[in-house]
This record gives C-alpha cells, structure tokens and sequence, in this order.
C-alpha cells in the first residue's frame, strides 16, 4: 500500500499550525481546481491535496496519522512507498465525522471523493469527513441558528467473555486539540461503557450525547463505539460462530473419549470425541457461541492430534509396539 506523505502533498513542516494549513491548502486548491487549472495532471493533484487537508485539517485525524507516520518518517519513507499501518493500530483513536466543510464547499472534493486505500485502510470511508452531513440540522426561530453537535467513531477492543456474559468496562479514548498556539495536542477521555451481552464484531454501541456539543443550544452528537475482539491464539469468529482447537491424544481420537473442554464463556463442558477421528474434524456444540435473543452463534471444536514424545525406554518401546501392529501403513500414501 502506498504511504501518503500528507506534509509533503501539501508543502508544509509536520510542525505546521493549523493555519498554516488552511494557508497551504487555499494555496494548491487555487493552483489544482479542475474548474481553472491549466495543468495537465489538476484532477489527481487536487484529489491528493484534498484529501491531504481531510487528514492534516482535523485534529483527531492527524494525531493518529501522526502516530503510524512517525513510524515510516523515521525508516526513510516517503510518498509513494510500501507502508502499512500496524493491525489494531487505531483501536481506541476518537475521530469525528466533520471536516473542513467550508473549504470543500469553496473548493470542491470531500463528499463523494475517491480517497486512496491508504486513507480508507486508517480511517475507512465512513470518516472521509463531510461536515456532518445529515446529522447537522439547522433550526429557524431565535437569535443564533441551533446545530447538532457532530457525531464521533471510535474502535474498542473487547474480550470475548464480554460478549458472553456482558460487562462495564472504562474505556480510554484518544482524541486530539488545537491550543492556543494552533498546535494539534493530545487529549484523552475516560468512558464507563455497558458492554451488551451477544455484541459481536463490527457492531457499532451508542452513546448518546457524547459527541461534540451542539452550536447555539443544539443538541451534542453521539459517540459510536465499533466493536473488535482481541486477537487470541485460542479461537477464531465469524459472526456469531466461534471454532477453537481442541487438542487431544492419538488413542483418544482413535479409541473415542469423553473429555473436559474450557469454553470462551468460562464454563467447561464435557465432549465425546467420537472414535475414529482424525486431525481437523470439527465438533458442533450448537447455541455455544456468541448469545443472541434470536439465534445464538454456535462453538465448532476443531481436533488437533498432540503427538507425545518418545523419551523413556518404555516410551519408545509402546512406539515401537504400535508400529509392528500397523504393518504396512503408510500415510505419505495418497
């Protein structure tokens, strides 16, 4: 994926202030603008440039680019190189929806832009910005016009226990302000959240009212908080549905076993492991996987054979037995 320098497209220092910005960007818009531009590449020059200002122009935006930037700045990369940013790397990162609505309205771009998949792989299009859009109302009658605040987004990380049994968790945001030198400076919130019991990946939680405040009495946008499990080697989700491995013994999966399973809820529960079984078989617990009011997910037992060592005399020697009793066999054979 190729990494945008932002700084760069648009010609200023990665201490620039915010009006330093604004300056730079009126600057290109009126060199690149399709509508009076002479130059030959104006439409994807000013598709970089705009979407240069979507990041650098909003202070949450540019904190977390700042944050995987800082990355690529200091092994030499540049615009146009192959950079990605980390897995998880925005997890608890807030950003509001708005933008810089006035110089798109000026200018062009934002709504309906194509943005480049290094923007939608940090901030998905969801955030490309656009002032609001639908959730800016305007109301008529009184001295100041009222306007709803702008809704925020953010990535959580949950357990899955929590969406088993449901939890309150303290969730730390990070978000970012403009001083009063027009500096972009770090600022970080605290949230008590009620974790629903059956959230599963992707799911957005709303939290009324904290968003940003409303303009002349409006009322405060809401925060939605887009659910995502933390990776853990012991199982896998999709959906509703969850497979964990299941390790058992080369005489369990030939001979059958009832054995004890610790499942992703806390509880342990006993399963056959039916005779005959083989590496990758998966075993069906059906309504064990993520709860629902409506169906609920189910638990998939994947068997993965542990094969123990052969160390003590006795040892090799029940090895060895068991190979006389399987003259022939040969597993390389298709």
């Amino acid at each position: 994926m190729e990494f945008k320098d932002y700084y760069q497209i648009l010609g200023v220092t990665k201490s620039a202030t915010q009006d330093d910005i604004k300056k730079a960007y009126r600057k290109l818009a009126r060199k690149y603008h399709p509508d009076v531009s002479k130059e030959a590449d104006a439409a994807a020059r000013m598709a970089e440039v705009n979407e240069a200002n979507t990041v650098l122009s909003d202070p949450e935006k540019r904190a977390a680019y700042d944050t995987v930037g800082a990355q690529a700045w200091a092994a030499g990369a540049r615009s146009g190189d192959d950079v990605r940013p980390p897995p998880g790397w925005n997890t608890g990162y807030e950003f509001s929806e708005g933008g810089p609505e006035g110089f798109r309205q000026h200018f062009g771009g934002g709504d309906g832009q194509d943005f480049s998949e290094f923007f939608e792989q940090m901030f998905g299009r969801a955030r490309a910005g656009g002032g609001g859009g639908a959730h800016r109302r305007a109301h008529a009658g009184g001295a100041q016009a009222q306007m709803r605040g702008e809704d925020h987004h953010a990535r959580i990380e949950l357990e899955l226990i929590d969406a088993y049994r449901g939890a309150e968790r303290n969730i730390s945001l990070r978000g970012a302000r403009v001083d009063a030198q027009g500096q972009v400076v770090p600022d970080e919130r605290t949230l008590q959240v009620k974790i629903p019991q059956g959230v599963k990946e992707g799911q957005l939680i709303r939290l009324a009212g904290q968003g940003s405040p409303g303009f002349g009495g409006g009322p405060a946008g809401d925060l939605f908080l887009e659910v995502q499990f933390r990776p853990d080697a012991r199982w896998r989700i999709d959906g509703r549905d969850v497979t964990q491995k299941l390790r058992v013994t080369p005489w369990e999966a030939a001979l059958g076993a009832g054995v004890q399973v610790a499942t992703p809820d806390g509880k342990t529960v006993e399963v056959t492991v039916p005779a005959g079984s083989g590496g990758g078989r998966k075993l069906r617990l059906k309504g064990r996987g993520i709860p629902s009011s409506a169906t609920a997910g189910d638990l998939f037992l994947e068997l993965e054979i542990a094969v123990p060592g052969a160390v003590t005399p006795e040892q090799k020697a029940a090895w060895e037995a068991l190979a006389k009793s399987y003259p022939g066999f040969d597993p390389r054979r298709a």
